[in-house]
């Protein structure tokens, strides 16, 4: 079938779903649980799943035309964490069941997820970490302290990586799970940022039971697994689909067009200079989705995360700049837990502190440095003394 072919018929299975579940009518989460049924949630994925097992370029096709009709999406920005990274984990990784159980409700925006990685002794070097996870029975039982987490106090599930094996090297000894933020034993504390609020969580880990049926992925080989889950988060964070002139660029522009008492040379210059290399960002995005198209998310994605976290840290500190004195105000230091960022819903103080954020979540831009030195450069790799070296006789 040809690709015209294939997109007449995806604009036909649209249409069915609209006139069997007419957005004015019925219900938000009914007719996001029927796209899903319908395949045209992930048009990618397997039938049954989500999917009609169709190519992933034709997904635009399915939201232009729902977006015509007024149809409701779910959310994606609340629900990031579960889209862009367990999701693909889990359908990588996961058993039948576990698909089975779990997507569907992950992409309807029922279930909300987290990402418990990090730790205050592991963030650049994520494969340090020493939550443990000890067999007990049918069980793993789990201890230690993640932090960093968005949205761990609204999320009902968390993809966890945790050390089942101190006796061989650090990356070796890793398993990775699937944890309910319900169970027992799981505490979730807020973290104050610059900003004011608390998007951010430090979560304890005491003696939490996690059956075996939740593991993803064989035993020790979860920092296989967890790869795939932070290049799908580096392409969410840096290669977000958003129209020429979007997000925060377009933000700092239209401040330039309708105050022109705020111009200056060197700002115009600046300005130009960064919508140009905002473009430029925009449009490596559409090519690295083109490439997705053909397989798995790559290194590459870190370089785009890099863009992302440098041009946002720029822009914000230009606006700062181009709106004087007001710059300086700040609306509201009050201490919230929200569910999602909103970087274009606020004001200029908090893009602007809000974006310093940016080069240390979903990995540190020196970490992804050497990510895109290594891997998409092919540069000589860093040397490392603790390769062949067991976790539990490391220096900590």
């Amino acid at each position: 079938m040809s690709t015209a072919l294939d997109a007449a018929k995806i604009r036909e299975l649209t249409q069915e779903l609209l006139a069997a579940h007419p957005p004015a009518t019925t219900g938000r989460s009914d007719f996001l649980k029927a796209r899903f049924d319908a395949g045209l949630a992930w048009v990618h994925y397997p039938a049954g799943l989500g999917g009609l097992d169709a190519p992933r370029s034709l997904q635009p096709v399915v939201d232009a035309e729902l977006a015509a009709a007024g149809a409701p999406d779910n959310d994606p920005r609340r629900i990031g964490i579960g889209l862009g990274m367990a999701a693909p984990t889990i359908l990588g990784y996961g058993t039948d069941e576990q698909k089975q159980r779990f997507l569907r409700p992950l992409w309807v925006g029922d279930e909300v997820w987290c990402q418990l990685f990090s730790e205050p002794g592991a963030g650049s070097d994520l494969a340090a970490l020493g939550t443990r996870a000890v067999k007990d029975g049918d069980d793993w039982v789990v201890d230690g302290q993640k932090v960093w987490t968005s949205s761990a106090h609204v999320a009902r599930w968390a993809i966890l990586i945790a050390r089942t094996d101190p006796d061989v090297p650090k990356h070796r000894g890793i398993s990775y799970f699937i944890c309910d933020m319900t169970d027992p034993g799981v505490e979730v504390r807020p973290l104050r940022q610059i900003t004011g609020e608390a998007e951010f969580n430090e979560v304890f880990l005491t003696g939490v039971r996690i059956p075996d049926s939740r593991r993803l992925g064989p035993v020790g080989d979860g920092w296989k697994v967890a790869q795939t889950t932070l290049m799908n988060e580096r392409v969410s964070i840096g290669g977000a689909r958003i129209p020429r002139e979007g997000g925060m660029i377009g933000t700092v522009a239209k401040t330039w067009r309708d105050q022109p008492a705020l111009r200056t040379h060197d700002l115009h210059q600046r300005l130009l200079t960064l919508w140009v290399e905002a473009e430029v960002a925009r449009l490596t995005g559409e090519r690295l989705r083109q490439q997705l198209v053909a397989g798995q998310p790559g290194p590459e994605g870190s370089g785009m995360k890099l863009a992302f976290a440098r041009l946002n840290q720029e822009i914000s500190g230009l606006e700062v700049e181009l709106l004087g004195d007001d710059g300086l105000l700040y609306s509201d230091w009050t201490m919230r837990r929200p569910e999602l960022v909103d970087f274009t819903g606020r004001d200029a103080g908090y893009r602007y502190l809000r974006s310093k954020g940016n080069s240390i979540e979903g990995g540190t831009s020196e970490v992804l440095l050497n990510i895109v030195a290594e891997r998409v450069l092919g540069l000589p790799v860093e040397p490392r003394n603790d390769k062949d070296v067991a976790w539990k006789d490391l220096a900590r």
